[in-house]
């Protein structure tokens, strides 16, 4: 099983990210928002009344061929990693 991160930081940025979090998480940059958006999570965001476009935070499990096998949109972070976790070892 391989795991990515990607978003729309540079490589520098993602490699100064991996180096403080002392992860071995392959972090990729997709400063163009082409992978972004082809998983549709490249989206309007609304703060503070403000509108702007942004990164809706997703997981999703793939299989070899790059079929989506599982997908979580809006992701929060509490209790994630565990729910993901799971869905894995019932794969």
């Amino acid at each position: 099983m391989e795991i990515y991160g990607v978003s729309k930081d540079t490589v520098r940025r993602q490699s100064n990210f991996a180096k403080k979090l002392e992860t071995e998480i392959n972090l990729l940059s997709d400063a163009e928002t082409t992978v972004c958006e082809d998983f549709g999570v490249w989206q309007l965001k609304k703060m503070c009344g403000k509108e702007y476009m942004g990164i809706v935070r997703s997981t999703f499990i793939l299989d070899e061929d790059g079929t989506i096998l599982k997908e979580w949109r809006k992701v929060k972070v509490a209790g994630h990693v565990e729910e993901v976790l799971e869905a894995c070892r019932g794969l």
